[in-house]
């Protein structure tokens, strides 16, 4: 593609990066990347995607803008409250970046949707806060061969993967790391145990760069490994994470699971 005056402008501090370039430019503007959830690590996600020139984003979340999401939700504001944080984080996006395509979806993931939304998608981002959103976006990200990059948050502390086991035996996926969901109430929701507002940012944008460097095909993908960040201690370890040759989703006789 020709690219424009302006996008040569906007884009040139990527079009400069060897590992960039032209021709990866090109490749984020055709991109399609879906984030489920536009609260504290999509928001970063979001803008970061749009800054970035992925040309289109989709975005689902069934909530609307409440003030206690102000903490850490950086893409919405005080003039959002109320509204669908689809439409709030739309908003902000299309401010960023006139050219980016957002596709709303102001609903609930569900197993009778997912596939239909994920399947629209070339890598799909998961910043859901509970576990049966992960399993399930897990889930059929495996049944439609969809690259899926995942990160999580609580208190002080968060951590990213990717996972795309369709790719192979190297490629676990998230049932090999956590083969079912813990019981209820065993780990806190952020409501219930807090979270550190400036770690959502952290980490959300941290995803932005894996979603970024699975779509451009550049450097070491986190597949395989789990990175964890500590912001008290100011720690980062990264973990490898083999995949389960007996898993129920992606062993050698995969069950349709569906968070369940």
């Amino acid at each position: 593609m020709d690219f424009t005056d302006s996008q040569l402008e906007r884009y040139a501090r990527h079009i400069m990066l060897p590992e960039v370039g032209g021709t990866g430019q090109e490749r984020l503007l055709r991109a399609r990347v879906l984030v489920v959830g536009a609260g504290g690590l999509g928001s970063p996600l979001l803008l970061y995607l749009a800054a970035a020139g992925v040309g289109t984003l989709g975005v689902v979340d069934p909530d609307v803008v409440d003030l206690s999401n102000l903490q850490r939700q950086v893409i919405h504001d005080g003039g959002s409250l109320g509204r669908p944080k689809v439409d709030s984080a739309a908003e902000r996006i299309r401010a960023i970046n006139p050219e980016i395509v957002v596709e709303r979806h102001h609903t609930k993931l569900t197993a009778a949707n997912a596939a239909e939304l994920i399947a629209g998608y070339d890598v799909i981002a998961d910043g859901t806060d509970n576990f049966t959103a992960r399993f399930l976006i897990n889930d059929t990200c495996f049944f439609t061969g969809k690259t899926l990059v995942s990160a999580a948050i609580l208190r002080f502390e968060g951590q990213i993967s990717t996972f795309k086991p369709h790719l192979g035996p190297a490629h676990p996926c998230y049932r090999c790391l956590f083969p079912e969901p813990p019981p209820p109430g065993l780990v806190p929701s952020c409501a219930e145990g807090g979270v550190f507002g400036a770690l959502a940012g952290a980490i959300g944008s941290f995803q932005a760069i894996e979603v970024l460097k699975e779509l451009l095909g550049i450097g070491d993908s986190l597949s395989g490994h789990l990175l964890l960040i500590d912001g008290l201690t100011s720690t980062f370890r990264k973990i490898k994470v083999p995949r389960d040759p007996d898993c129920r989703l992606c062993g050698p006789a995969p069950e349709v699971l569906l968070s369940q």
